[in-house]
């Protein structure tokens, strides 16, 4: 498995906006510009964002886009899934997996089954405010 530029940058984007979240509305040309990531491909993914509630768009001249949830609301996992989809390595260890006939005698799905779960672990065991904490930690911004 292997995460798409479209996930990972939705998550930058997130983060992004938890770390100016000073409650006004964040310029998609700002988080472009910090992130280095080309607008018009942030403008496919705040779309999608957007439509699925997690960020809100403020119209104006002085617009831009908010998080709908507190940053230790999200979760890194559900960034990922709603951009990339499900998770898993290989379909057939899917909770909505792909059938396949030899699913009951197959040893090998113990493997992509674990790795499936181990994923989801790590990823829903990480949240934005997670994310937030260590970019501070990073940059030596040591606030109590």
């Amino acid at each position: 498995m292997k995460i798409s530029t479209k996930g990972r940058y939705a998550v930058r984007l997130m983060l992004d906006l938890a770390l100016f979240n000073t409650g006004e509305p964040v310029a998609l040309k700002d988080i472009a510009k910090r992130q280095e990531i080309s607008e018009k491909y942030l403008e496919q993914i705040i779309s999608t964002l957007n439509k699925a509630g997690f960020v809100r768009s403020i119209r104006g001249a002085s617009g831009g886009y908010v998080l709908t949830r507190e940053p230790k609301n999200y979760t890194v996992g559900e960034i990922l899934r709603l951009t990339e989809g499900e998770l898993t390595p290989v379909d057939c260890a899917s909770n909505n997996g792909a059938y396949c006939d030899r699913r009951d005698r197959c040893v090998t799905i113990n493997i992509w089954s674990r790795l499936y779960d181990a994923i989801n672990n790590v990823v829903d065991g990480i949240s934005l405010e997670d994310l937030v904490n260590w970019s501070k930690d990073q940059a030596g911004d040591y606030s109590i």
